[in-house]
């Protein structure tokens, strides 16, 4: 997969995210991308590290779409211990 599939993951798996963790994030909906982008490609880096399982094959795979959407939640949810549950 190239980097432009990577982001577009990302962006889904941000949006995914969110639906499973709703809530007003401190950075709303660009932190919440960001987030989501970042993730995919953390989720992507771990599972072929740590679990030595390469997601780079298809955009439609499983594992890759998993690992993506597991690398936006870990992150969701430090981001929301970091900085704090809503916005002032």
């Amino acid at each position: 997969m190239g980097i432009i599939s990577w982001i577009v993951l990302g962006l889904l798996a941000g949006a995914i995210a969110k639906i499973v963790l709703p809530g007003r994030d401190p950075g709303g909906l660009v932190g919440t991308t960001l987030i989501g982008v970042v993730g995919a490609f953390v989720g992507g880096w771990l599972s072929a590290t740590l679990l030595d399982k390469p997601v780079d094959k298809d955009f439609f795979d499983l594992a890759t779409w998993g690992a993506a959407i597991g690398g936006s939640l870990v992150l969701l949810i430090l981001f929301r211990l970091v900085f704090g549950h809503s916005r002032d």
